[in-house]
């Protein structure tokens, strides 16, 4: 294999790539958001230079993916901290937890999304709308909402969703020092908001070491929404190189 055959791979292993290339393209993307008040310390440690909160707020996730990439399904549940890049107003994606390889490697190496393997899962039980994330064997989140208590303005719900978008980007080298250590920048484009409510909710969390949510603990519950959307990731860019 020469070098040209080398450089036209997307991942490794060369045999069996982690994952294929991917369309951006998501069909009837399901979104649970709650949004609590958390300690603005426990925020200082986590939230990377130069961005910057105001409030000390976190949205937690859970996004249901049906079968529309070469990922296939998968349920995908995190923390998003609003923060400002100077005058720009955003999310810093704190974490996220998939039960699906493929999306999980091609987020982490394709993008800078901050993905780990988790067990995710969103579903209707009666009246409410449950959000659960297990690591391993052991419940780490629970978050129920009133299942579509009250209509909610559909340019709401596309401003909550179509926010830009902060992550690391941290790749070391071969001497396990840093190749690349970036903050880089994306945002969903070309949104149809099927439909939006909002309701009554409530979060939980709990301690485990390798899954450390319960470190952004909740003090209050804000706000809560339930979207339905078909939308478009864009690329990412980098906004700040911490190696320059």
């Amino acid at each position: 294999m020469n070098r040209e055959q080398v450089l036209q791979h997307l991942t490794t292993p060369l045999s069996s790539p982690a994952f294929a290339p991917a369309v951006a393209r998501f069909t009837d993307r399901e979104y649970l958001n709650i949004v609590y008040r958390t300690d603005a310390d426990a925020l200082r440690a986590v939230v990377p230079e130069p961005l910057e909160f105001d409030e000390p707020l976190v949205r937690f996730e859970i996004m249901k993916m049906g079968d529309v990439t070469s990922f296939g399904p998968y349920v995908e549940a995190g923390q998003a901290i609003p923060v400002r890049l100077g005058d720009e107003r955003g999310e810093y994606l704190h974490a996220m937890y998939l039960d699906n390889f493929p999306a999980t490697a091609a987020g982490r190496e394709a993008s800078a999304y901050p993905k780990v393997m988790g067990s995710p899962a969103l579903h209707v039980d009666n009246a409410a709308l449950v959000g659960t994330l297990d690591y391993g064997a052991v419940r780490v989140a629970t978050a129920t909402m009133g299942y579509k208590h009250h209509p909610m303005d559909l340019g709401e719900a596309e401003a909550q969703i179509t926010v830009p978008t902060y992550m690391l980007k941290i790749v070391p080298g071969a001497d396990a020092r840093p190749r690349v250590c970036e903050l880089v920048r994306t945002q969903i484009t070309d949104i149809t908001v099927k439909f939006a409510y909002t309701g009554p909710a409530r979060l939980q969390l709990f301690e485990h070491v390798l899954a450390p949510l319960a470190d952004l603990p909740v003090r209050e519950v804000v706000s809560a929404s339930h979207i339905l959307t078909d939308l478009t990731l864009s690329g990412v860019e980098p906004v700040h190189d911490y190696l320059a």
